[in-house]
């Protein structure tokens, strides 16, 4: 198994932690694991990234030119990374702000609703766990389990009082794609 991910989007949406929880997660399940963001210096509210590999085998770089999934959570990262995505490949996207939508036909593309998801759990903050329990129910490459550790092990301790909340954001993410 290899799985070569890029999620994109704004800083602030949570996209490099999303990438950090998922490389946590196969850790755990002792996969070899790559983890590469990208974000300019403005941080939040500019445009950020993250490369995530995770395989059964050694990674040879971790420098990719195209992905077996993408997810994106903005029209400017879907602009410049639709085409990244290989043939037979996967596009994840929150319907939120996007005003032209995917327009391949060789890849299987899931809309999601994360952004209107987070309003009805009162949980802004749980935004990108929806989206990474969206990712996880089309590409099931870790456990719910190892992803909660990987949660745990990312957050300050002040903040474990949260994993319930994120816990119900992850599955809620899998309820909606």
């Amino acid at each position: 198994m290899k799985e070569e991910i890029i999620i994109a989007g704004f800083g602030g949406q949570g996209v490099l932690s999303m990438g950090k929880i998922l490389a946590y997660a196969g850790l755990m399940e002792d996969k070899e694991v790559t983890w590469m963001p990208s974000y300019g210096p403005e941080q939040r509210g500019g445009t950020a990234n993250v490369t995530v590999i995770l395989s059964d085998t050694r990674i040879s770089s971790p420098i990719l030119n195209e992905y077996d999934t993408v997810v994106v959570l903005n029209q400017q990262s879907l602009d410049r990374f639709e085409s990244k995505v290989k043939p037979g490949g996967v596009l994840i996207y929150d319907n939120y702000g996007i005003h032209k939508p995917p327009t391949r036909t060789d890849i299987k593309v899931y809309p999601i609703d994360a952004m209107e998801a987070s309003f009805e759990l009162k949980n802004a903050k749980g935004y990108n766990m929806i989206v990474l329990g969206a990712l996880l129910k089309v590409k099931p490459m870790v456990t719910i389990e190892n992803v909660l550790l990987g949660l745990k092990k990312s957050l300050p301790e002040r903040h474990w009082h949260l994993l319930p909340e994120n816990e119900q954001a992850l599955r809620r993410g899998m309820e909606l794609i």
